[in-house]
This record gives structure tokens, C-alpha cells and sequence, in this order.
């Protein structure tokens, strides 16, 4: 039993120093606040300095490791809190609402993001290890999970790559794929591999979902996206429910006020003007539903996150 006890407590000082190392890592690369792309295709690096108030993002297939710090990522009625133990995979386009809660100029937050290719997914797929038919069926777009040793070192030597140009071409795509595989093989691998399987109801749940989200300003007609889904009415509202967490004019409505918030932050335009942009057809309605997701009206909340965000280029 003693021996048993040292070497759990061995591993857990390894997968911790790992971590550290991570962290090390990316701070070394990124230096301001925010994601950033890197030399690596598909790789960013995140760092916040400070916690944040809740905002809105649209979050596309994706594998997100934090090596330190802690954010809340709230999905329809589910709220995940991600410190540096976790990982969270994120398979299809999903409107969030995300919140920085651990954040520091000492300890900065720090996380690796590293976009998800389903062909790439698929092609590991097809290998004879991954075979075996697993049972998928109630997977969620969004899963979080421990980040286990084999995970954080394969982040680790991608993260390296940065200190070496010239080995990133040819060793890129390797580790890469070593980070998916690593993914397919754990506890959260359903979840991608549901996505990613041509025919699956997933896979054609997530049809609709892209659908909607590149026509998002139309008018929802939910007997169309359940032909993009080849699906029956009810069953596709049982499967999109199950894989977003949302219905899909929740979904609609997340996804139009996260534009139109990025607009007017973003295009200078007013509340009036971003609602019958994003499809509203009433702006007493989008005000209303932009104070229940945001908290408070447009404008005010603008003016809020631009004093937010003063405060924080003064404070650097």
C-alpha cells in the first residue's frame, strides 16, 4: 500500500511539473494579452493578465489545454469551469459565453489552442486501432476532461517547435496528429469520433448546426435544418438538443447576439443597426434579449467593456 501511495504521489509530481513546463512554455511565446496565432498552422496561444467579466465567443472545433490560470465557458444551461488540470474539446461551432476567474500579472492564465481538421480526424479514424465501432449516441459538442501526461507532452514538443522555424513544416503535422490521436484514445474521444463519422446521427446533427451558423440572419425554419440532418422534426430537436445543450432558435439567438455585440464593438455600429444586420426584426426585442444574455443593454455595455478594456491597457 505504501509503495502503491509513493508512486501515485510520484505521478502526480511529474504530471505537475509537466504543467509547469507547459505554462513556461507558452509564456515564454506570448506576451500580450489575449489569443494569438503562431509560426505553427493551426496553433494559438492564450494569456490573460487579469480576470474578466463574462463575454460572448463562437467557439469552432477546437482542442483547448490550460496549463494555468481559470476560466468558466457556459454552453445553453451547462457550465464548465477549466483550470490548469483540464483540457476541453469543442467539436463543432458553439456560441459561448466565457469568463476569466484566475487571472494575474504574477500568474497570468495561460492555455494552448490548436484547431481540430476533421479530415485529419477522419484519417486517424481510419486506421485499424480505431476500428472497433464505439457507441456515441448523447455525445455533447463540448466535453472537458483531464489533461493526461502523454497529452501535456505531446503540447509541450509542439510548443517547442516555436524555438525551431525550420522543423516546423516537416514535424508540424506530425504532432499534431500524435495530439488527436492522443485525444481518440482517451475517455472524451466519443465525442470527436461522433463528429467526425460520416453517417452518425452527430456527424449529421453538426451538418445543420454549420448550416445555421452560416444563416444564422435568416429566418429559422426548423423542417429545413432537419433536412440538412435527414432527419424527422422531433428527432433531429432530440439530437441538436443533445449535442449544443441549446434549442435551435437558442442557438440562433446566442450566436446573432454574439455578432452583433462583436459589430458594434468592433464596426462602431449602434444597437439598432447591428440588430437588423444580424436579423432582427424588432430592436426593442434584441435589447431585451442582449440584457438577458449580457446583463444590461447594448450601449451600456459597450461602454462598459471599452472602460474595461482602458483600464487594462493602463494597467500593463
Amino acid at each position: 500500500m505504501t509503495i502503491q501511495r509513493n508512486a501515485v504521489g510520484e505521478m502526480r509530481a511529474e504530471v505537475e511539473e509537466m504543467r509547469a513546463g507547459l505554462a513556461r512554455k507558452i509564456a515564454a511565446h506570448i506576451h500580450v494579452e489575449g489569443p494569438v496565432a503562431t509560426a505553427v498552422p493551426g496553433l494559438g496561444l492564450a494569456r490573460r493578465c487579469a480576470p474578466s467579466e463574462c463575454y460572448s465567443a463562437a467557439y469552432e472545433p477546437e482542442l483547448v489545454v490550460f496549463a494555468q490560470g481559470e476560466k468558466r465557458i457556459t454552453v445553453g444551461g451547462a457550465t464548465h469551469v477549466c483550470d490548469g488540470s483540464n483540457f476541453l474539446l469543442t467539436s463543432i461551432d458553439l456560441p459561448v459565453v466565457g469568463q476569466f476567474t484566475k487571472a494575474s500579472k504574477d500568474e497570468p492564465f495561460l492555455a494552448l489552442v490548436l484547431k481540430l481538421e476533421m479530415p485529419v480526424v477522419r484519417e486517424i479514424l481510419s486506421q485499424e486501432e480505431f476500428l472497433v465501432p464505439e457507441v456515441s449516441s448523447g455525445v455533447r459538442g463540448i466535453a472537458v476532461g483531464k489533461t493526461p501526461p502523454e497529452l501535456l507532452s505531446a503540447c509541450c514538443r509542439l510548443v517547442d517547435l516555436l524555438d525551431t522555424p525550420r522543423d516546423i513544416p516537416f514535424l508540424g503535422g506530425l504532432m499534431q496528429r500524435e495530439i488527436v490521436y492522443r485525444v481518440l484514445r482517451g475517455p472524451l474521444g466519443k465525442h470527436l469520433r461522433a463528429i467526425a463519422t460520416l453517417g452518425e446521427q452527430s456527424n449529421r446533427t453538426a451538418k445543420a448546426v454549420a448550416w445555421l451558423k452560416s444563416n444564422f440572419e435568416k429566418p429559422l425554419r426548423v423542417e429545413e435544418l432537419a433536412s440538412v440532418a435527414q432527419m424527422g422534426v422531433s428527432t433531429f430537436h432530440h439530437h441538436f438538443r443533445s449535442l449544443t445543450a441549446m434549442s435551435p432558435l437558442q442557438y440562433q439567438k446566442r450566436l446573432r447576439l454574439h455578432v452583433a455585440r462583436v459589430r458594434m464593438t468592433t464596426e462602431g455600429l449602434d444597437a439598432a443597426s447591428a440588430a437588423f444586420e444580424v436579423g432582427y426584426e424588432s430592436a426593442s426585442q434584441f435589447n431585451r434579449e442582449y440584457r438577458r444574455l449580457f446583463g444590461q443593454p447594448p450601449m451600456r455595455d459597450l461602454q462598459a467593456r471599452r472602460l474595461a478594456s482602458v483600464a487594462t491597457v493602463l494597467d500593463s
